[in-house]
């Protein structure tokens, strides 16, 4: 046998036991699944913000909202600088059944503090952003139940509220 077609045989071969080995997800019983979820931002028992997507079990989503806020401050109530209070939230479907989906959540939040500020004279200094990062390596959300993370628990309250559910297969073409 040649070089060359010592070489084509060795191909042939691996493509051959390669095909013969079955994918993960041929092994889980064929492709993940894709889960539609919502996820709420409450801030003091109020809802301020709102994320939602659909995501593959095992992929990851990750989205950022800005609000820019300024604010009168000094004994003059001047404008102030504005601030940029960014959430970014990263959402990975980690399980996905029909009873529950599970998913790993990380966050990022810069908010302002409730408590105003003041000089020794009395007068107003803008309230001091506070830059939170947390992560959630597994919130269980239950089919057709809200689940709550408590983020912060004071001086705002801060918690996300979340909805999960394998979403319905989508029409051939789309």
């Amino acid at each position: 046998m040649t070089w060359n077609s010592c070489v084509a045989a060795l191909l042939v071969a691996a493509g051959a036991a390669a095909s013969a080995i079955p994918s993960a997800a041929d092994a889980q019983g064929g492709p993940q699944p894709s889960v539609q979820w919502t996820l709420q931002v409450i801030r003091d028992g109020q809802q301020i913000d709102a994320f939602e997507g659909t995501t593959t079990v095992g992929q990851a989503h990750t989205d950022t909202h800005h609000h820019v806020v300024a604010h009168d401050v000094g004994c003059l109530e001047h404008p102030a600088g504005d601030i940029d209070l960014a959430r970014t939230l990263t959402v990975s479907p980690i399980q996905a059944s029909d009873t529950a989906v599970t998913l790993a959540i990380d966050a990022q939040e810069t908010f302002e503090e409730d408590a105003p500020q003041q000089t020794p004279q009395g007068c107003r200094l803008p309230p001091q952003p506070r830059r939170v990062s947390a992560s959630h390596p597994g919130l269980r959300v239950p089919a057709g139940a809200w689940a709550t993370w408590q983020i912060v628990e004071k001086d705002p309250s801060l918690a996300y509220r979340v909805r999960a559910s394998i979403a319905p297969p989508s029409s051939p073409g789309q």
